[in-house]
């Protein structure tokens, strides 16, 4: 019951294509943002669907999968763990930023035959 107690699951789309860039002594980072939508019935029984954004980061493999298959709009599913980081801005002010470090995801969407072929050749 250990992995529960940071642990996140969303399903949702990528709002763009993961940027993947390389630093340090071979390591790859991964970063997107991904939409969820939640729908609900407001007091005046109109139906309401609110969207909330997160931002996603993934390193090593992880980032380097997500980087060939993930696309912006594709339903996929995503597992990870909440991660708050702190920064100061030029104002020397502290700054928190909040993000999901993908472990793992699966589309949910089927590609193309088209998209197929475009992901091989990358």
């Amino acid at each position: 019951m250990g992995t529960l107690r940071n642990s996140v699951h969303l399903i949702g789309r990528p709002g763009m294509d993961p940027e993947v860039k390389s630093f340090g002594e071979g390591k790859i980072l991964a970063h997107f943002t991904f939409a969820t939508n939640e729908k609900h019935y407001n007091d005046q029984m109109e139906l309401v669907e609110e969207t909330e954004w997160h931002n996603i980061v993934a390193f090593g493999k992880t980032a380097e999968r997500a980087g060939k298959i993930i696309k912006r709009g594709r339903l996929t599913a995503i597992e990870g763990k909440i991660q708050t980081r702190q920064y100061e801005d030029s104002n020397k002010n502290k700054r928190y930023f909040t993000e999901i470090v993908m472990d793992e995801f699966m589309l949910i969407d089927r590609m193309s035959n088209e998209d197929d072929l475009k992901t091989d050749k990358n």
